[in-house]
């Protein structure tokens, strides 16, 4: 069955940067084993599916994709698909509530002629347990003086665990080389998706940060995170009184992105997304 294809660059205003998603349009017939086929052949960080929602509150139902199996909730995925949907309906200022894995988020979508701006309520924050700062930062290559002093590196949720490795100066993250295997180990213990690596300037309330998780044998870094940036949020507002951060992302990958956060009950993501090209698919 043909199913419309719309791929978007999300957490950017201009094309062929930010975090490429695909989203696949009335996908209530296909199955899982097909999903995860797809998955595997955009080669995406993620990929979405819209289906019907089979709760009562929701607008539509998100099932999100990584090459290894389905996720219950992510970032990028849950703005570009509300982007996907509102211009595939029309739309051009909407609310939807989304279904996914993890609950139901509430996302505002701005959709101008190019460039649509979506924000996002995550899941209440939770916070895990910290991890040894030398262990979390020899997995990613630094040495451990390059940790943020007084900032412990920390499992941190707002819909899927995250580890948050705070470091002392920006300069560190062009200096980070994770070791596959030992950063699987970190991740795997506490159930995380991946590794946050950030530099916090609360005065100035913004952020630099990179992204990795382990395919395999291999390390990948994701240039845009929506669900590891909620999380640095809740643990800026928690450990710094920072209420907003403005998150550089993607530079060192040639995708620079920018996530808007603001701290609250449950922190809001924005950013801004933009149309690639629409196509159809045979799923």
């Amino acid at each position: 069955m043909a199913h419309v294809l719309t791929w978007l660059d999300v957490f950017t205003a201009r094309p062929l940067t930010g975090n490429g998603l695909a989203v696949v349009h009335d996908a209530d017939g296909v199955s899982d084993d097909a999903m995860l086929a797809f998955a595997r052949e955009t080669r995406l960080s993620e990929t979405s599916f819209v289906q019907s929602a089979t709760e009562s509150a929701a607008d539509y139902r998100n099932r999100i994709w990584m090459t290894q199996g389905e996720l219950p909730f992510a970032g990028h995925p849950s703005l570009g698909t509300a982007v996907a949907v509102a211009r595939a309906r029309g739309e051009r200022s909407v609310t939807y509530t989304q279904q996914t894995g993890a609950g139901l988020q509430p996302i505002e979508v701005e959709a101008g002629e190019r460039v649509a701006r979506a924000s996002m309520l995550q899941e209440p924050a939770s916070f895990g347990a910290e991890v040894e700062a030398e262990t979390a930062l020899r997995a990613l290559g630094l040495d451990v003086r390059e940790g943020a002093p007084d900032l412990a590196p920390q499992v941190v949720a707002t819909g899927l665990p995250q580890l948050i490795v705070p470091v002392r100066e920006a300069a560190a993250l062009d200096r980070v080389a994770p070791d596959a295997a030992a950063l699987r180990g970190v991740l795997e213990g506490p159930g995380c998706v991946c590794a946050y690596v950030a530099f916090l300037d609360p005065d100035r309330e913004s952020a630099s940060a990179r992204s990795f998780f382990v395919e395999g044998a291999a390390v990948l870094e994701d240039p845009a995170t929506g669900s590891a940036a909620g999380p640095l949020m809740a643990y800026a507002n928690a450990h710094t009184g920072a209420a907003r951060l403005r998150i550089d992302q993607g530079v060192a990958m040639g995708r620079p992105s920018l996530l808007l956060c603001e701290a609250g009950e449950r922190v809001r993501v924005a950013g801004d997304a933009v149309v690639v090209f629409q196509a159809t698919v045979d799923l």
